[in-house]
């Protein structure tokens, strides 16, 4: 006992660690591994046979070891103060980058090699003597509801995770962060590489072939971490658990409380806040080899890890586009997200050696959208040759598929042919005869969408009633002027056409109906770039094919204003869901302003 006492004592004096790394990991082998030799340990921790033989010595020494090198109660008591207290699985954020299959549950939630993700990191840290286990949950948290109950797990819940990084989630658990280890939820580890015991702060690393950005970490001569950046260089990259100590836990959390509401914090990851505070701590890297931690970014990273993913993963999604192209799952491939737009998100994949889109309606759609008169529009659309990549709606929930359409440019509408051609594309619906059993008012869905912000008690910005003010009186003016309603896309603009060579395509037709036929090319200027009242009549002259008389002006102006103003009520509506769309809502806001003054000094006259 007094040797045991005083080796304890030795290590505690001016709050010095108790042990350096080195001959931590020594120790901690000697107490989970069953009678191991030194070439074991060596093997264990990546420690040369000479270190370890070193630390042996020492810990012998010290009495943390017995004399045939197996610990000593004095070493196991020593490292109860290192036992890892509890973990925290970040699992709130919503993988828009492992659509489509993620539209239907969190990444997390998926069955990879028999075991679902999150539930073998569960089971994983109870193996390693981690008994409190807190998720932290968010997109679709009720697929993590039956966790609490079957596997005792603790569950904390942040909405953070729209509009924020995973720093949230972490900032959520803080009251929860000791001796903690922190890990994503949708990594999988090939082995158990979780112990009941961590010396101090580190992230772990496994090996990058530079395909993909990844957190690239900077090391210095003693394997302190001393910057993180984002890049594709090969080497190593941060992957898989970290682990936290008391001291770094409560200093880390402070700063990122205290930065939360920083502008330029809302897209960070928790790693590059720390990057930012290097300086303030000592954070060591865990290497791992090859084959041990694996990430899942995108489907086809999990495709390539188990091959029968594809095959046995429950998926309405996956059915639905076997039935519509009446192939096999396995003639699937090449599945990759592409850039959300503004109201939808969308997959492009390879089926039976074809390129297909397949599009998931937005969350909050299903409320300013009829998907039956998508649908209706869509059908008439290929019939007249304005968009033949149509394949298939379901007029109910709203999701679609197209086919793909290989080399396009963007629309150019600084170059008169293209706008000419676009010009002929709409007026040829406007003048097919064509009709919908659905309208579309541009006016009436902005006071729509006022409704439910009022609904929500979200704050309207400085200015909004005045401008609505100015609306509502030109609307008043337009009142009397003849209007003749057809089907119009009312969604006419630049990202909605597609070019290639002397072809081009007229898609998404979500807002269409019948309606007045001057909206769509309304839409066409106040959703492009910004222009003078004169640039905007010249382009309504494209559309007449002659110049406009001044009562055709104002009435064209006046929608011009409308039109801006529903899409700038329409923005603020999406910021509301937590889906800002950025530079746009400024652009439909200068064009509802601009275009009502005008068109109100044209009523004037």
């Amino acid at each position: 006992m007094p040797v045991r006492n005083n080796a304890i004592a030795r290590f505690r004096t001016n709050g010095d660690p108790m042990l350096n790394r080195n001959q931590f990991k020594v120790l901690a082998c000697y107490k989970l591994l069953d009678r191991p030799t030194q070439r074991d340990v060596s093997l264990e921790t990546g420690l040369s046979l000479g270190t370890v033989n070193h630390a042996c010595l020492y810990l012998r020494k010290e009495g943390l070891l017995n004399h045939d090198f197996h610990i000593a109660p004095a070493g196991e008591e020593l490292l109860e103060q290192y036992r890892v207290r509890n973990a925290v699985i970040l699992a709130a954020g919503s993988s828009t980058r492992f659509t489509p299959l993620s539209f239907e549950k969190p990444k997390a939630m998926f069955e990879v090699r028999g075991e679902v993700l999150i539930e073998r990191l569960v089971r994983q840290l109870r193996e390693a003597g981690i008994d409190e286990i807190v998720v932290v949950a968010g997109y679709m948290k009720e697929c993590f509801f039956y966790l609490e109950e079957e596997l005792g797990v603790k569950l904390l819940f942040t909405d953070d995770y729209v509009h924020r990084n995973n720093h949230a989630s972490l900032l959520c658990a803080r009251d929860y962060l000791d001796r903690t280890y922190v890990l994503s939820s949708d990594e999988y580890y090939e082995r158990n590489i979780f112990s009941p015991y961590a010396f101090d702060t580190y992230l772990s690393a496994s090996p990058n072939a530079g395909r993909t950005e990844r957190l690239i970490p900077r090391l210095n001569t003693k394997s302190r971490i001393s910057s993180i950046q984002m890049g594709k260089e090969a080497g190593v990259a941060l992957q898989g658990p970290a682990c936290f100590s008391p001291e770094f836990s409560r200093r880390f959390s402070q700063i990122i409380a205290d930065e939360y509401d920083l502008p330029e914090t809302a897209d960070k990851l928790w790693e590059e806040v720390l990057s930012d505070h290097l300086g303030e701590f000592t954070v060591y890297i865990e290497p791992y080899e090859e084959g041990v931690i694996y990430e899942f970014d995108y489907v086809t990273d999990l495709t390539a890890f188990d091959e029968d993913f594809f095959v046995n993963v429950d998926s309405r999604i996956l059915d639905n586009i076997c039935r519509t192209l009446a192939c096999e799952r396995t003639d699937i491939a090449d599945v990759e997200p592409i850039k959300a737009g503004l109201s939808n998100l969308s997959v492009l994949f390879t089926a039976c050696g074809r390129k297909y889109v397949y599009r998931h309606p937005g969350n909050g759609t299903d409320e300013i959208i009829s998907r039956a008169s998508e649908a209706r529009s869509l059908e008439v659309a290929k019939k007249l040759g304005l968009d033949d990549t149509f394949v298939f709606e379901d007029s109910t929930e709203g999701w679609k598929i197209s086919e793909f359409i290989e080399g396009c440019s963007e629309f150019d509408v600084s170059d008169t042919d293209q706008v000419e051609r676009a010009m002929d594309m709409i007026r040829t619906l406007h003048e097919s005869g064509e009709e919908s059993d659905w309208d579309f008012d541009f006016y009436e869905n902005s006071k729509a969408l006022k409704r439910l912000l009022e609904q929500q008690s979200y704050p309207l910005p400085r200015g909004f009633c005045e401008l609505e003010a100015r609306i509502d009186e030109l609307w008043e003016l337009m009142a009397d002027d003849e209007v003749s309603r057809v089907l119009c896309h009312n969604d006419f603009y630049a990202p909605n056409i597609l070019v290639r060579g002397d072809d081009m395509w007229l898609i998404d037709w979500e807002y269409s109906g019948m309606s007045d036929p001057v909206c769509d090319v309304a839409n066409f200027v106040a959703q492009g770039p910004p222009c003078s009242v004169e640039e905007a009549l010249d382009v309504y002259a494209v559309y007449l094919r002659c110049d406009p008389a001044a009562s055709q002006a104002r009435h064209f102006l006046g929608c011009v204003a409308v039109v801006g103003w529903h899409w700038y009520v329409w923005a603020i509506y999406k910021e509301a869901r937590g889906h800002p769309v950025g530079d746009w809502l400024y652009l439909w806001y200068k064009a509802a302003s601009k275009f009502a003054a005008a068109a109100c000094d044209g009523y004037a006259r």
